[in-house]
């Protein structure tokens, strides 16, 4: 072997390594903030009322043995080692799960599905080929509809119950930073110091939120790793202090001991115990900025231990300190000397600054994967960083999330219940997570059922002993997750309900293309220069909306496209394929059709770079169509996914739109695929001479473009038809279109400029 390529081969390897672990720094900020912060509240919210403190250090060692096993089994365990690898493309989350199931498994209530989605290199199946089991589990969940709508509303509650989080994370983890106050002044005082700082904290934190993360994010790793090495170095100095052979309680046997004893009251003080999890949702849901072995490494070689040895520490010096009565000391600051407690106390509120942060940023993520479903009403989106994907604002929830978290805070004035509220909302997300990973492991791994089953019994037998121990606590806390998820799951499924319903409307309703074709002598219409826009749900025909418009107004832009934005269950779209443009009639009526597609981690572009490259790719298609014969020859009469052509918006040479110019360096291939014809374009230094039909049209088309774009949208007014049930209208004449007036316009959500804009009203009878 060449001892130079034996160099260059270790290089990169060292250099593989270099990345990696720099993945696993950077994760500590961003993945583990709200896990790392948990030591300060969970002995605080699990000895508050259920169970007591006694000499016998019973209940201590119990709270330690099943914190360990929890730790171990739950984020370790299941998380690293398992959840982890169903990942959609590098990216996890609830939604991750779903478009993996969606993708294998004939599921998707997305009603405008095509068949050339299925060539998106992000969509294709690298999975072993189906096994019997797998086949009859597909069979059986494709059949049943209520079964699309059950999986639906499972992703809805679990979404739900993330965004829940989303406002007592922040309330919880500030409150309990800050509390470390109480034990510097008299019980009498501290409350009227400590919910001010915390409201404070809080209004600061969500104030800033529009300046993103992107500035001050590289303040973060350190942060929690300083906070890290803190309760670290304190766990260590309480067991060697006070308590050596504290490692003796992390024995199962100590939780069947605990259980005897505190009985009823111990299985309610599960709902605090629980706590020392969360935030381990955020390793799956931040994967796809990570990867699964940086993850992997940071947890097993930092967090983690140093996690078991903050707690360790914690029940080593309770074991020595048998008479604290006021509830309030029970908690972490106790056993933090008090010669460094404000230094700890300092590091504590940034990093629950930083664990804050990072459960607001996942609720705006989880909120656009929602809207691109459908499945939410539109919101303003705000990119917060042109260099970072994914970094995004949004006013409207950034403000509710803040109100809330305030009336938590104000409202709750204790961590117990907000404790209690905020584990029943991390459970339900787990089991979630549960239920969905028990599917991929049969759908898309292809694995026998029993092994999936295995793994749904085993952790979610222990997810639901602790759901029913947060459960339970119904009055003191509980029901407020379940209210919001309530209340968000109704507003979810109606919109997704009347989304789908417009949909079909549309698709009733629509008009043929020899209609459109035949209107021209008709009505005597007039092509105004221009290019005309008319924005659409439906990939096919002609939309309602521009059939009224057009008899009631009996002119149109020389260049007509139809524009359809469509989501995909994938998480992003390349943009070398996010385009497919396609004829609408014949070639002198100069129409086509265009659809966009995006994936549900994807953000819409400014309205510059989608017109700049909308019009490319409408010329990269006029000159496709040009290059070949045979292209020209294969052309059918109808329209159907086969007219329509991949274009690539990357890296496209510039094109010249004089006609002296008979250059291009685009070279069409057609892609071999089975009873599917999707073409797309590479690049190659190629010249040939343009058909001159070929070069009128796009000097045409660059006439038009010169004239001004107009977007044509549908405002719509929906309605219910007579006869419908009561449910019905509730969701549809009075839910859907109160969200409907008070959301973003969907000339907002795809950025169209208003002095641009042109709406044509319809009615929609549903």
């Amino acid at each position: 072997m060449d001892p130079e390529c034996g160099n260059i081969a270790k290089t990169r390897v060292k250099d593989s390594w270099r990345r990696t672990l720099l993945l696993a720094y950077q994760s500590l900020g961003v993945v583990y903030g709200d896990l790392s912060i948990s030591p300060l509240y969970v002995y605080k919210s699990t000895f508050a009322e259920d169970i007591t403190h006694s000499e016998t250090n019973e209940e201590v060692y119990g709270v330690l043995s099943f914190v360990f096993w929890t730790l171990t089994l739950i984020p370790l365990l299941k998380y690293v080692f398992i959840v982890l690898r169903a990942d959609d493309n590098g990216e996890g989350g609830t939604f991750a799960l779903y478009s993996s199931i969606c993708r294998h498994t004939n599921v998707c209530l997305l009603p405008n599905r095509q068949v050339a989605d299925e060539e998106l290199s992000t969509y294709k199946l690298e999975y072993p080929k189906e096994t019997k089991h797998s086949s009859r589990m597909k069979i059986w969940l494709e059949k049943h509809r209520n079964l699309h709508i059950a999986l639906l509303v499972v992703v809805m509650l679990g979404t739900c119950m993330v965004i829940g989080d989303g406002v007592l994370t922040p309330a919880i983890s500030v409150f309990s930073a800050v509390s470390g106050l109480e034990l510097s002044m008299s019980r009498n005082h501290h409350e009227y110091a400590v919910i001010p700082i915390t409201c404070f904290i809080l209004v600061c934190l969500f104030a800033l939120q529009h300046f993103g993360t992107h500035r001050i994010g590289f303040l973060f790793a350190p942060v929690i790793l300083a906070w890290l090495v803190c309760i670290s170095a304190l766990g260590i100095y309480n067991i060697l202090h006070w308590n050596p052979k504290i490692y003796q309680a992390i024995s199962p046997y100590y939780m069947y001991i605990f259980l005897k004893k505190t009985k009823k009251s111990g299985w309610m003080s599960l709902g605090g115990i629980l706590l020392c999890m969360t935030g381990s949702e955020a390793m799956f849901a931040d994967l796809g900025h990570f990867s699964y072995t940086a993850i992997q490494i940071a947890f097993t070689s930092v967090v983690y231990p140093a996690l078991i040895l903050a707690y360790m520490g914690q029940a080593a010096y309770l074991s020595r300190h048998h008479k604290i009565h006021s509830t309030y000391q029970i908690g972490f600051y106790v056993s933090v000397p008090e010669s460094v407690r404000w230094p700890v106390l300092v590091v504590a509120i940034l990093a629950s600054v930083v664990g804050s942060q990072a459960i607001i940023t996942g609720t705006f993520s989880i909120i656009n994967q929602s809207q691109s479903l459908s499945c939410f009403p539109r919101v303003k989106i705000v990119h917060t960083s042109n260099k970072i994907h994914g970094q995004i604002y949004i006013p409207e929830i950034n403000w509710i999330l803040m109100i809330l978290c305030i009336a938590v805070t104000v409202g709750f004035r204790n961590t117990k219940h907000i404790s209690n509220a905020s584990g029943l909302a991390v459970i339900t997300v787990m089991l979630v997570t549960t239920c969905l990973t028990s599917l991929v492991i049969i759908l898309c791994w292809q694995k026998p059922p029993i092994l999936a089953l295995c793994f749904l019994l085993f952790f979610g037998s222990i997810e639901a002993l602790y759901f029913s121990a947060s459960l339970i606590k119904f009055l003191d806390g509980a029901w407020l997750p379940i209210l919001l998820s309530l209340i968000l799951v109704t507003v979810m499924f109606t919109w997704h309900y009347a989304t789908i319903k417009i949909y079909e409307y549309d698709i009733q309703n629509k008009v043929t293309l020899d209609w459109l074709l035949a209107l021209g002598d008709k009505l005597g219409i007039v092509r105004v220069p221009g290019i005309g826009l008319v924005y659409t749900d439906i990939i096919s025909g002609v939309p309602a909306n521009f059939s009224r418009f057009v008899t009631n107004l009996p002119a149109f832009h020389k260049v007509l496209v139809f524009v359809c934005v469509k989501w995909v269950p994938v998480p992003y779209v390349p943009p070398t394929e996010r385009f497919l443009v396609g004829r609408v009639g014949p070639p002198n009526h100069r129409s086509y059709r265009c659809i966009v597609r995006y994936g549900y981690r994807d953000v819409h572009q400014d309205v510059d770079s989608f017109e700049s490259e909308l019009f490319d790719s409408l010329s990269d298609f006029i000159r496709l169509e040009g290059t070949k014969k045979s292209f020209q020859q294969d052309q059918p009469v109808h329209e159907d996914d086969s007219t329509l052509t991949v274009i690539g918006t990357c890296k496209r040479s510039s094109i010249s739109f004089e006609i002296e110019s008979d250059e291009d360096s685009i070279e069409p291939v057609q892609q071999p695929v089975k009873k599917k014809k999707v073409r797309f374009l590479i690049e190659k230094d190629n010249s040939y001479e343009m058909d001159k039909l070929i070069r009128d049209e796009l000097e045409e088309l660059y006439e038009a473009k010169e004239s001004g774009m107009a977007f044509i949208l549908g405002h719509s007014h929906v309605q219910t038809k007579p006869g419908s049930s009561v449910i019905k209208k509730l969701a549809i004449d009075f839910g859907y279109n109160f969200l409907r007036r008070n959301c973003r316009g969907p000339d907002v959500a795809l950025k169209v400029p208003p002095a641009s804009l042109l709406e044509v009203g319809m009615v929609y009878v549903l």
